[in-house]
């Protein structure tokens, strides 16, 4: 496959560049799993905003740049060549905002799109429920219609960015005498209204990256509902394509990875090719970087072309949570013991970033829907094979 950019592209590619190499901000963030860096990470989402590259693909009347999914990934290749800050509301960016695209209102856009883009309103996300786990069909948190208003009574758990966010968007079950993926609602909500406890949850790193969320007879107009009522089900699978598909992991997150790697590699050469499978490792993270990155260019060209991604988004979610693990696997044998440094040890130096990503990577097999459940979609969607 040959990449051929044009004129208008490459100008792009240049903007972007120089923009980045002005405002990254010359020392990493703190991580937002942290109330400074939540705050740190709000901040760069505000600088981003004012040159309209917190959306690029968004209208403009909306906070965006209409910009298509070629110079969208033109903007992250960039983005990550750079080193730029983790994006703190990839939840709304690119998860709740496409599913508005789709299915709000004229109101619900210009109610939350263009605060989303500012960083003024950073969105968790409200699906798991303990006793559901990755089955969203099995739901039990209730909101139920009173008036102009539902009332809503349940838990939610590993609600991320949770602690410090603002909106939730979630699925509630609107009708409590349905069952499975019948019944359900797509409500989206603020975090401070009465009735609201969220109780963080630490993570592996000791960070509130999650949190858990009780519902005591909380109100919300039904105005904040996202599509018709009991049409949760398909507007949330909606939001899963999002999250499985091209916007919320792009190749050039992988590619530099990869290229850090291979970086990595280079520095502990002499030792490290005692054990050939790890060359191997190292040859075959880049490789796999790179023909995601071909494959999602093919996949953007006919998105263009007005075509469509269904159940492949899983064949997605599968290879770059699996590639993640592996590039990440790697890095701990080249590091040995000083693999188990983490960022913020005296002696950690320019490693600590490693197993901070090997932690995080042990998530992407069970986070957007478990790889063992997309396995099931690819055999029966994709290959039409019978259940078992």
């Amino acid at each position: 496959m040959r990449l051929d950019y044009t004129t208008k592209q490459n100008a792009f590619r240049t903007e972007v560049r120089e923009w980045m190499a002005k405002h990254v901000p010359a020392q990493p963030l703190p991580s937002f799993d942290t109330a400074e860096g939540f705050e740190a990470h709000r901040a760069w989402e505000r600088t981003l905003n004012k040159a309209r590259f917190s959306a690029v693909t968004w209208p403009r009347h909306l906070g965006g740049r209409e910009l298509d999914l070629i110079e969208w990934l033109i903007f992250e290749e960039e983005y990550w060549a750079h080193q730029a800050p983790l994006r703190v509301n990839q939840n709304g960016i690119f998860l709740l905002a496409p599913t508005l695209m789709e299915y709000g209102t004229e109101d619900q856009k210009q109610r939350f799109l263009p605060r989303m883009a500012a960083g003024e309103d950073i969105w968790a996300q409200g699906w798991s429920e303990s006793g559901a786990g990755s089955d969203m069909a099995a739901i039990r948190c209730k909101a139920i219609r009173d008036g102009d208003d539902y009332v809503i009574n349940g838990q939610k758990i590993w609600s991320t960015r949770a602690v410090w966010a603002d909106w939730l968007f979630g699925l509630f079950r609107s009708d409590p005498q349905s069952t499975r993926h019948h019944g359900l609602s797509f409500v989206l909500l603020p975090l401070n209204l009465p009735g609201i406890t969220v109780r963080p949850i630490k993570q592996l790193n000791g960070l509130s990256g999650f949190a858990e969320i009780f519902f005591d007879d909380v109100r919300v107009p039904v105005d904040n509902r996202l599509g018709d009522e009991g049409e949760g089900w398909k507007i949330c699978m909606a939001t899963a394509g999002f999250e499985r598909g091209l916007m919320l992991r792009s190749p050039a997150r992988f590619q530099q990875t990869a290229r850090q790697l291979v970086a990595l590699y280079k520095q502990h050469q002499a030792e490290a090719d005692a054990d050939p499978a790890i060359r191997d490792a190292v040859l075959k993270s880049w490789m796999h970087a790179e023909a995601y990155a071909l494959a999602t260019y093919r996949t953007a060209s006919r998105l263009a072309k007005g075509g469509q991604i269904g159940a492949e988004s899983s064949t997605n979610k599968i290879f770059w949570s699996e590639l993640d693990l592996l590039m990440h696997d790697t890095a701990m044998s080249l590091l040995g013991a000083r693999a188990e440094l983490m960022a913020h040890a005296p002696d950690a130096g320019d490693v600590g970033h490693w197993l901070d990503g090997f932690l995080f990577a042990q998530a992407g097999p069970i986070y957007a829907g478990t790889n063992e459940i997309q396995r099931n979609i690819i055999a029966e969607r994709m290959l039409g094979l019978p259940r078992a």
